[in-house]
């Protein structure tokens, strides 16, 4: 048994450094502050950059961090499937589903949540400004290019569901019972208010809730706006310099802060 598990815990760090792609170290393909810059091991690990070939943008500090979630709610028995809203290339999906397999989680699906077509224009206060529209030709990755990319890893089943539009439209009526990791990735205030709206609920007792872009201020005001209207005063943890994340109240057995690599409560 002692040799299975290491050799479990050596294929998932492997797999970190494969989805970031700090084996063969691509450049990245933005933002434009970037272009034609060679690869920079501290800005993939923070997340910091647009990969070129990479299967994600989260830095290998927030993938360790999605590990260590998704342990905690297998072996907490925190009820529900796991979501990211936002994929990209599909990385963190990956590896949601490699850590259901790997641990031998019978039942539950990983949701892949994206327009599969970029970034949505917003009037919302912040997101104008932003206009990550106007990226959409690194931003925009197909379903397609998606589902192949799971293909590659050997990961793509019928419990990798995908959800395709915009979140206004298809997280309302998404047919989602419960939900043990919400993982948002959409940077925009619209974006962030419709998957909290729409899928806060579903999030289990002991569950827990990622913010990847809590350091865009559009993006925070969005989850303080929410967080205030219901009267959630969860505390709130840092995991770097952009993502945080909460346990939801209720909690299962056993939920600690160390479900997060990062450090103490964050504003």
């Amino acid at each position: 048994m002692g040799g299975s598990m290491n050799g479990n815990a050596r294929y998932l760090d492997l797999l970190v450094r494969v989805l970031t792609n700090e084996i063969y170290r691509d450049p990245p393909a933005g933002p434009h502050y970037l272009l034609g810059r060679g690869y920079d091991q501290r800005l993939r690990e923070a997340g910091k950059d647009w990969p070129s070939v990479a299967h994600t943008m989260a830095g290998s500090r927030c993938l360790r961090q999605v590990r260590a979630t998704v342990e905690h709610v297998l072996g907490n028995g925190v009820a529900g499937d796991l979501v990211e809203t936002g994929v990209w290339r599909g990385g963190v999906c990956i590896l949601m589903r490699a850590l259901l397999e790997v641990y031998g989680d019978p039942s539950r699906r990983v949701w892949v949540a994206d327009s599969f077509s970029g970034m949505p224009e917003s009037d919302a206060a912040g997101d104008s400004e932003l206009a990550l529209h106007q990226f959409n030709d690194v931003l925009a990755v197909s379903q397609e290019e998606v589902e192949e990319n799971f293909r590659r890893y050997g990961l793509l089943d019928d419990r990798v569901v995908f959800l395709a539009g915009w979140f206004e439209d298809t997280l309302p009526a998404a047919p989602i019972e419960r939900i043990a990791l919400l993982r948002m990735d959409a940077d925009l205030r619209s974006s962030t208010t419709a998957i909290l709206e729409n899928l806060y609920d579903k999030v289990s007792p002991g569950g827990i809730i990622v913010v990847d872009d809590y350091s865009l201020p559009m993006c925070s005001a969005a989850v303080r706006t929410f967080r205030d209207a219901r009267g959630i005063t969860d505390p709130i943890y840092s995991i770097d310099d952009d993502a945080v994340w909460w346990c939801k109240a209720g909690s299962a057995p056993h939920v600690r802060a160390s479900v997060a690599t990062g450090t103490g409560a964050a504003s």
